[in-house]
């Protein structure tokens, strides 16, 4: 029996169908409801009490996700909507072993760990570890990647190695914001936003077709959204911690023939939201007098509170099928941002740790993709991937004013990959899936960091601490093999082996002078990861459960330390390293589940597991991975959602939430905490456990109207995210999460 073909979009390996068969497309549509089987999003149906079947394109082919051997979560915009999630850092405690925030002093710069994989360090020449995708186009910088909702289609989490579809710096997983697909009907919404800090938010977004074939088809999205600061500088009396961005998307499709199409897309955003506020967690030595505050958002920066970010991405996808057994896809993209930021390190009007940062990228990319499926037994997917990008910029730093210097320069970024991923099946329960793909990536830096005299950085002191021009290559084979079977027509279960690969690079920082070995490149990351798990459908399909064991071997880990060094003058100056720490076992289990005891009631949520610890840190020729813990990697974490929807008659619907996440302690910062040749103990910032309550109300009068009253960090816990541990400049500064936080929508459907 011959398989519905459709394109499939073109670096996805994990995704969430929006369309199944027709009644579950439209009651996904209307319930929204969280899935554990979906990942987040089931096709419920209300009138049988059962949570449906989904439709997934996760080896990029129409399949149920049961039968689909991986672990990703995904929500629809129903689904967004309800667990009122307002940008991706929301989803954090939604996705098993999911950590995601705004990277320190950005309010747009992402931090995002999967399973105790990442990176936090937003410098230009640093990969990230958890791969970012807008549509098809993989993301190369964080700066302006923590990305707000607009006109979203669904999003898709997809958890451990993707090396095989995905490939480029997708080490943990990746992160797959999928915008609203073109329509052939006029539609659109218009949706305004009230809150407390005087949030005033507003999204509009419409989209027609044209021609009597409608083969012309157009999307215009748009949103401006505005809040006042969490608080305020005390020194300049400005917001910090505020919002103000504007973004727009323009999508264009030309559907030349039934078998070939053209789509078109640009987007900007323009963020000018200002520096997050800080809070001092000691006292610092050399600013004796100022002792911290007690808001944990006020700061007394002398610095400007400019934090400015630009974003621009164009892409072009074509789409052809070749014949019934064929399909051919082909995306081109470019994308480049500019950021200007300020960071008072030290937070206080004293010249401590000022440091003063321009980042640029630029990249460009290409895809050809082919798929195959004949409907016999072994269908699969080939592809082509080439990128080329370059990140750089200059940071200023004035310490104390006494030491000016300045780091700039600029990583070039070279990478090709070819990919084949097959499935075969062997019976008609059990199949094999084994992919590979080759990836051979250069990095080339050019840095050149020196000191100046004053604070205006226009005269050399002659001071060099890096001048390098120096390049290097990796070249990687990452494999893939599952085997799943159908045990059940609602039970399956899988096991899977896999490879993630992330390439090595310069350090930016490089103190080449007093430290010789910063000027040499860093090893390249490799995640070897064993997965088992089961996809169960139970009890009438109204019981969902997704449960997975995974273990991962994390080689050559690469991590970025604010630590210092000793100067000819005998005194300690910052330095900023960066170095392979080693080797770590990372172990863990999700679960992640549904039910649906009746049309009006829906409980979800996961639970996570999560054992991560090195076995080798070396530091200055000692193994400290006895003293060192991982990043970003809470033991466990979890989310319960409980959902009441009931019609009201005349009067319309209504669905009302209740939400609960909680992790365990976290280690937020990465410093090394023992020193072993000068006993040196340094402690980093570590948040204890803690949990966050939410709750929303959602009525739809009538069919095109919808009020939203939603709530946010109900308790207004006081939670770190990140900071900064400089002992040199005597700096310990947090990051504090939102607090709790009110907002009523109003929305308008045509």
């Amino acid at each position: 029996m011959r398989r519905t073909h459709r394109h499939a979009p073109l670096c996805l390996a994990i995704a969430l169908g929006l369309a199944g068969p027709a009644v579950q497309a439209q009651q996904a549509t209307q319930d929204g409801q969280p899935s554990a089987q979906s990942g987040k999003q089931p096709a419920s149906n209300s009138n049988n009490g059962d949570l449906g079947s989904i439709t997934v394109t996760a080896r990029r082919r129409e399949e149920t996700l049961q039968e689909v051997p991986v672990a990703v979560t995904a929500f629809t915009a129903q689904a967004l909507e309800k667990l009122n999630v307002q940008d991706l850092g929301d989803l954090k405690g939604q996705v098993p072993n999911l950590t995601i925030y705004a990277a320190r002093g950005s309010n747009t710069t992402i931090t995002a760990y999967i399973r105790g994989v990442g990176q936090s360090d937003p410098l230009w020449g640093v990969d990230p570890g958890v791969g970012m995708y807008i549509d098809d186009v993989y993301v190369a910088r964080p700066q302006g990647a923590l990305l707000d909702l607009l006109d979203v289609g669904r999003i898709e989490v997809l958890r451990g190695p993707q090396g095989t579809l995905y490939g480029k710096n997708t080490i943990g997983g990746a992160i797959k914001y999928i915008t609203k697909p073109l329509a052939t009907n006029f539609n659109g919404f218009v949706q305004g936003t009230v809150g407390d800090y005087n949030e005033r938010d507003l999204k509009f977004a419409v989209g027609d077709a044209f021609g009597d074939a409608k083969a012309l088809r157009a999307r215009l999205s748009m949103a401006k959204l505005t809040r006042d600061g969490f608080g305020k500088n005390l020194t300049s009396g400005h917001d910090v911690s505020d919002k103000d961005i504007f973004a727009w998307r323009l999508a264009v499709g030309a559907y030349v023939t039934d078998k070939f199409d053209l789509q078109f897309a640009y987007d900007h955003t323009d963020d000018e939201s200002g520096v997050r506020g800080a809070q001092m967690l000691a006292k610092n030595p050399f600013a004796p007098g100022y002792a911290p505050l007690a808001s944990r958002y006020d700061v007394r920066n002398g610095m400007p509170d400019v934090n400015h970010t630009k974003l621009d991405g164009l892409s072009m996808t074509a789409n052809m099928r070749v014949n019934d057994a064929w399909a051919l896809k082909y995306v081109w993209a470019k994308r480049q941002s500019n950021t200007e930021t300020n960071i008072d390190f030290d937070t206080l009007p004293n010249k401590v740790a000022d440091v003063k940062a321009f980042y640029r990228d630029h990249q460009t990319s290409n895809e050809l993709q082919a798929n195959y499926d004949a409907g016999g037994r072994a269908r699969g997917v080939m592809g082509i991937y080439q990128f080329d990008g370059d990140a750089g910029g200059q940071v200023l730093n004035n310490f104390f004013n006494l030491s000016f210097g300045d780091t700039r320069g600029t990583v070039y970024t070279k990478s090709t990959a070819v990919y084949a991923d097959w499935t075969f099946d062997l019976t008609s329960k059990f199949k094999l899936d084994a992919g590979v793909r080759y990836t051979d990536e250069k990095k080339h830096a050019i840095v050149h960091n020196i000191g100046y005299t004053d604070g205006t950085f226009t005269k050399p002191s002659g001071v060099i601490a890096a001048d390098f021009d120096k390049s290097i290559g990796f070249k990687n084979v990452s494999p893939k093999v599952s085997l799943d079977y159908q045990i059940t027509p609602g039970v399956m279960v899988y096991g899977l082996a896999s490879r993630g690969f992330k390439s090595g690079g310069y350090n930016i920082r490089a103190q080449s002078v007093a430290v010789p070995r910063s000027a040499e490149p860093f090893r390249d990351e490799r995640v070897d990861s064993l997965e088992i798990g089961s996809k169960m459908a139970l009890l009438d399909q109204s019981l969902f459960l997704n449960m997975a064991y995974f273990h991962n071997k994390y080689k050559n880990i690469q991590l970025s330390v604010f630590t210092e060094y000793t100067t000819p003058a005998n005194t300690k100056a910052f330095f900023g390293d960066f170095t392979n720490a080693g080797q770590g076992t990372v172990s863990g289990f999700e679960f992640e589940y549904q039910w649906l005891p009746s049309k009006h009631f829906a409980l979800t949520g996961n639970l996570s597991w999560l054992d991560a610890k090195f076995d080798e840190y070396m530091y200055k020729n000692f193994n400290i991975a006895d003293q060192q813990k991982f990043t970003n990697a809470p033991k466990f974490s979890g989310a319960i959602n409980a959902e009441y929807r009931t019609s009201l008659g005349r009067a319309g619907d209504l669905t009302a939430r209740v939400s609960y996440t909680r992790q365990s302690s976290v280690v937020a910062t990465t410093e090394v905490t023992h020193d072993p040749v000068t006993g040196v103990d340094t402690q980093p910032i570590e948040q204890g456990a803690y949990g966050l309550i939410g709750a929303g109300v959602i009525w739809k009068p009538s069919k095109p109207w919808t009020v939203s009253l939603q709530g946010s960090n109900l308790g207004n816990t006081k939670y770190l995210t990140t900071g900064y541990v400089i002992p040199a400049l005597g700096v310990r500064t947090g990051f504090y999460g939102a607090p709790r936080q009110y907002m009523l929508s109003v929305r308008y459907d045509f």
